[in-house]
């Protein structure tokens, strides 16, 4: 009997035992909905083409990672996402965790300066320096990097829709220390179409925002060469509901459309494609997630080659940033919270990711403190040096599940990114609600499931500590930061050239009527020390608000 015959036999034998297992009542199914076979055999993936799909690492299409040597060669970055308060407040934990061993800062905002307003706007009001650190002007960005050299460091902000009016005081605050623009390196998240889709921080309509983006990758690749200038995000689509597949082939779609938009803009794919990163979440389906990540690789690859006609190696890379999934956190025993971020910042690992955040225990309550961040950051260092898994490149390639997940995870992709084609696009699907309804429906599918008590969240719907006292430190942002805020920044704009900031106020409408690269007038402005707020609101003048269509 030939070794098919063997398995062909053995496995009709199982199939008939199975019939007669007891099974625990469970709902076996992915996170995302998707049902799981109780074994997966080679017959899962049938006539596989090992090179095709997965080649070696550091080959195309690059499913197993984008690098030869993985982690032998360089371990993921290690970040933690921090802000909160005054620049002084955030400058101060930045040089923390620097101290222990971070090797990247992550600059979280608050609300305000995500929406674009200053510190003494009325909508500022009750939010200032709550959930991030509050800048309004190119002085809160000098305290905020006082004393932490911008030539040394990697930072990734976490901003959207006035990310470019950021970037400026970033640059000139590098200006001011002396760095030139070809010694930064970080990364802005700078992905406005998932604010449509997801998180709702928009301020102009779709068509001029991406207008700024387009004119920002532009910039960067001119005069940034080591600076990301869009991390490409499906962290907040996932937070938001949506499934594994939808996540994955969201992001990806929304990365398409601003490559598509620089080429109109007559660049070269090969001048900017290198410097496009990615930012995934990271749920708690550990084996979906890790196929996910896998996936994402090979559909970009092919995508940056065969459509794209990038010639460049690089360009088909897939590099991304990776964070636990915040949705999952609990404020029901939240020490629980520590062995979930840790499995799904493994499953990221698994996956490949070239940067990593852990959430704190603590997040669902409040800003993290200082003891969780550091239970957080130690979570990524055992990882890295105490599990082995840096030892060896894709250790779960080959797995008949995972490759399984894999190829189911690219025939999902395709089939949304034809749907998203059948709308004309990516602005014009988000102006029909497509998106909107698709992750409403996902997200109460998931919610139903926990209800009905299908999916266990331990500590939520099952294993409920009813007497549980919560006794974690948690840090509390006073209401005298933002009379600090508000303060400083009437001082500032007595102090100012006033006549300088209306001047480089007029520059920016003339580069917006112009069509003009807006950066180099933002740098100027941040330089004259003119405030967000003022920035954003001349730009209204020009591309007015954005107001989203109700779907049901």
């Amino acid at each position: 009997m030939n070794p098919h015959e063997k398995f062909k036999n053995a496995k009709e034998e199982y199939l008939e035992a199975l019939k007669n297992a007891k099974e625990n009542g469970l709902k076996f199914t992915s996170v995302s909905g998707e049902e799981v076979n109780p074994l997966y055999t080679p017959d899962d993936i049938p006539e596989f083409d090992y090179m095709e799909k997965l080649a070696f690492p550091g080959q195309f299409p690059f499913t197993r990672g984008v690098h030869p040597n993985g982690y032998r060669g360089k371990v993921w970055t290690m970040r933690q996402f921090a802000g909160f308060g005054t620049p002084e407040d955030t400058n101060s934990r930045f040089k923390y965790l620097l101290k222990n061993g971070q090797t990247g800062l992550s600059v979280a905002f608050d609300l305000p300066t995500l929406m674009g307003w200053d510190a003494d706007a009325d909508m500022s009001k009750g939010e200032v320096g709550i959930c991030g650190v509050a800048i309004s002007s190119l002085e809160d960005m000098e305290i905020l990097f006082d004393g932490i050299p911008l030539d040394k460091v990697s930072t990734s902000m976490t901003i959207n829709s006035p990310a470019a009016m950021i970037f400026a005081f970033y640059l000139a605050v590098a200006k001011k220390q002396g760095v030139s623009y070809d010694k930064l390196r970080g990364t802005l998240q700078n992905d406005i179409l998932k604010e449509y889709i997801a998180q709702k921080e928009y301020i102009y309509p779709p068509t001029p925002s991406m207008r700024i983006i387009t004119d920002m990758i532009e910039f960067t690749t001119n005069e940034v060469p080591q600076w990301n200038p869009v991390s490409v995000s499906g962290y907040h689509i996932r937070e938001a509901g949506s499934t594994a597949a939808q996540e994955l082939a969201y992001t990806l779609a929304d990365g398409f459309a601003y490559i598509e938009s620089c080429i109109e803009r007559g660049m070269d794919v090969d001048s900017f494609a290198p410097r496009i990163s990615f930012f995934f979440n990271s749920h708690l389906d550990f084996f979906e997630e890790i196929a996910k990540f896998r996936a994402a690789r090979r559909i970009y690859a092919k995508r940056l080659k065969e459509v794209y006609g990038a010639k460049n190696p690089r360009s088909w890379w897939l590099r991304f940033h990776t964070q636990t999934a915040g949705c999952t956190l609990t404020a029901q025993q939240p020490e629980n919270n520590i062995v979930r971020t840790a499995f799904q910042a493994l499953a990221g690992v698994l996956g490949g990711t070239q940067s990593l955040h852990t959430n704190s225990m603590d997040e669902t309550l409040a800003l993290p403190s200082e003891k969780a961040v550091k239970i957080a950051l130690r979570t990524q260092q055992i990882l890295a040096y105490e599990t082995g898994v840096i030892n060896t490149v894709d250790p779960l390639g080959g797995s008949y599940y995972v490759e399984s997940l894999t190829d189911k995870m690219e025939e999902e992709a395709n089939k949304i990114f034809a749907e998203i084609d059948s709308y004309g696009g990516v602005v014009e699907a988000i102006e029909a609600g497509y998106f909107q309804r698709e992750i409403g429906e996902a997200a109460y599918r998931y919610q139903k499931e926990l209800d009905s008590k299908e999916k266990i969240v331990v500590g939520v719907n099952e294993f409920v500590d009813e007497e549980e006292e919560i006794d974690i430190p948690i840090l509390k942002v006073t209401k005298e930061v933002e009379e600090k805020q508000v303060e400083r920044l009437k001082s500032l704009k007595a102090r100012r050239d006033n006549s300088a900031v209306e001047a480089s106020l007029k520059k920016i409408s003339d580069a917006v009527v112009n069509n003009k690269n807006l950066m180099p007038v933002f740098v100027e402005a941040a330089e004259n020390y003119v405030t967000l707020g003022e920035m954003v609101a001349e730009l209204k003048k020009h591309f007015g608000s954005y107001e989203e269509n109700v779907v049901f």
